[in-house]
């Protein structure tokens, strides 16, 4: 196991593209259209579901059916990408998104796409994305050098927040000049296309000696244990938990945001999102543009946690529209730096042996954080205002800043 000053070491090359590397050149146009897939189904489910209830509880609830695997299966999948080649688990998890949504268009066809055939497919569907997301993860440093490794993950957040704006765009507009049916047989295509290209991408094989594997819960227990013993780690975690308490959770709101705070409608409501959307993708382009150093990311993430936080506290001012939206774009575009930049942080620092199960804990908390923070803020909002709910989070990201701002890594790694 690498001491702390060894990765420290290990990360003194300056910045460098991601796409200098031909196999992330490769990865790229798969990773769109995968990505683009993913979120297509994901509107196509949630509009099934409306279409068939006209109940927000049930859009709710498939929603949280496609969310339930990712905490509870993602860490045994983290064990999984530790024993394969990441690359072929990727091959598995995008074809089985494409059959799903084929299985979903065929269904529709039929007239049998009823609640319980529309539950099962998102629960199918969160099963097979929790896999995805662990394995994910893990390939990317199969794909760069470590001086690239922040690019790469910046240019995926690019990725993941465009996606999610073009892909129910994408479903909106095939639903309005075809049908269900059509537009998951569209999604399927895309998913295949994504597979076929993932399979020009070679050479990924772990060349390394693996560690013992053992058991299922003997491996997750050793990645908990070598994640419990890391302080560098303990650092990055707390820090994601506490964006996701704040910047995420903000976002997560913003349809109560718009309508409580604002007094808004539908076009206030996309105006915040489409604000939002823009500060990731500058995040996100941010993060990609730095270099392999832990000293230079851990202050840019304590950077980003210390704006967001200081953004959250002005809630109070939040009266007009143009200044929630600039708030919004800022703490969005905070929120995907600290996110980009601790799963750097992550992947820069942990063991190869140990990469896919503390990637899938570390997924487990950036992504729990927000779903704990919603309900919690959301709350506090109902009883006692969007300013004092933002205000409590946020004071609790400033005490996290103050206490992490003198726990840096060592002056060795770089500025």
């Amino acid at each position: 196991m690498a001491t702390d000053s060894t990765k420290v070491n290990q990360t003194e090359a300056g910045h460098r593209s991601a796409f200098s590397h031909p196999r992330f050149r490769l990865y790229f146009p798969s990773s769109c259209l995968s990505t683009l897939g993913s979120w297509l189904i994901r509107f196509l489910f949630g509009w099934a579901a409306w279409e068939l209830t006209a109940s927000a509880f049930w859009v709710g609830s498939i929603a949280g059916l496609m969310l339930v695997p990712t905490f509870l299966l993602t860490p045994v999948f983290g064990i999984t990408a530790d024993r394969i080649n990441p690359r072929n688990g990727l091959l598995v998890t995008v074809t089985l998104c494409g059959l799903l949504a084929g299985l979903a268009g065929i269904t529709a066809t039929l007239g049998l796409l009823e609640l319980p055939a529309l539950a099962a497919l998102a629960l199918a569907f969160g099963a097979v994305t929790s896999a995805h997301t662990p394995i994910r993860l893990a390939f990317l440093p199969r794909l760069v050098g470590r001086e690239a490794l922040p690019s790469a993950i910046g240019y995926s957040a690019i990725i993941f927040n465009t996606s999610r704006i073009i892909g129910p765009a994408l479903g909106a507009w095939l639903l309005m000049v075809s049908s269900v049916p059509a537009a998951f047989a569209t999604s399927a295509l895309i998913c295949v296309g994504a597979a076929l290209l993932l399979t020009r991408v070679t050479g990924t094989e772990r060349k390394e000696a693996r560690e013992d594997r053992g058991s299922f819960v003997a491996q997750l227990r050793a990645g908990v244990a070598y994640l419990r013993h890391d302080a560098m780690l303990r650092l990055v975690f707390l820090m994601t938990l506490a964006s996701g308490m704040l910047g995420r959770t903000v976002i997560e709101l913003l349809p109560a945001v718009s309508g409580k705070l604002l007094f808004g409608d539908s076009s206030t409501l996309a105006t915040l999102t489409a604000a939002a959307g823009m500060g990731s993708v500058l995040g996100g382009l941010l993060v990609s543009r730095q270099s392999g150093r832990l000293r230079r990311l851990y202050h840019l993430v304590l950077l980003g946690l210390s704006v967001s936080a200081m953004t959250a506290l002005s809630a109070g001012l939040w009266r007009e529209l143009w200044i929630t939206a600039i708030a919004i774009g800022l703490i969005a575009g905070c929120t995907t730096t600290i996110g980009t930049g601790c799963q750097a942080l992550t992947q820069l620092t942990v063991d190869e042996n140990y990469r896919g199960r503390v990637m899938s804990l570390w997924a487990v908390v950036a992504m729990g954080a927000p779903a704990v923070g919603a309900v919690l803020v959301g709350s506090v909002a109902d009883a006692a205002g969007f300013p004092v709910a933002f205000a409590g989070t946020a004071l609790f990201a400033l005490l996290v800043v103050l206490n992490l701002r003198s726990r840096a890594p060592d002056q060795s790694a770089g500025t």
